[in-house]
């Protein structure tokens, strides 16, 4: 599976942006689908999570009600809804997709498949 991540850009704190990843085949019920950010000096980190059957998803503490990932199947789309930015948030963000059992869904080494980066930076 390709995926092809955007919609990254330049917020102030408080706002709000959609990134999209768009995938090469539908995801349900084959792969599970993350976003991770990397920001400059630290290692990778885990943002969201949908599973692959079930449309489970699954969050990092720090953007528990603040972020949402959803999935159009029909468009073989996955989307991660950002909202109440903060500039902590900054970061290249990646779309992954991956087949790994449900404890290692926030384990970057469990998807096999990434897009490339979008940048997001949030001004205070």
């Amino acid at each position: 599976v390709q995926l092809q991540a955007s919609g990254g850009g330049l917020v102030q704190a408080g706002g709000s942006l959609r990134l999209s990843c768009a995938t090469s085949t539908r995801t349900d019920n084959n792969y599970n689908v993350g976003w991770f950010r990397q920001a400059p000096g630290k290692e990778r980190e885990f943002v969201a999570a949908i599973r692959r059957t079930g449309g489970y998803t699954y969050y990092e503490d720090s953007v528990k009600g603040r972020f949402t990932i959803s999935r159009d199947n029909a468009k073989n789309m996955v989307y991660l809804q950002m909202n109440s930015l903060e500039p902590e948030d900054t970061a290249v963000y990646y779309c992954a997709a991956g087949q790994g059992i449900l404890s290692t869904i926030s384990w970057p080494s469990a998807y096999g498949y990434w897009g490339q980066g979008t940048q997001v930076t949030v001004s205070s």
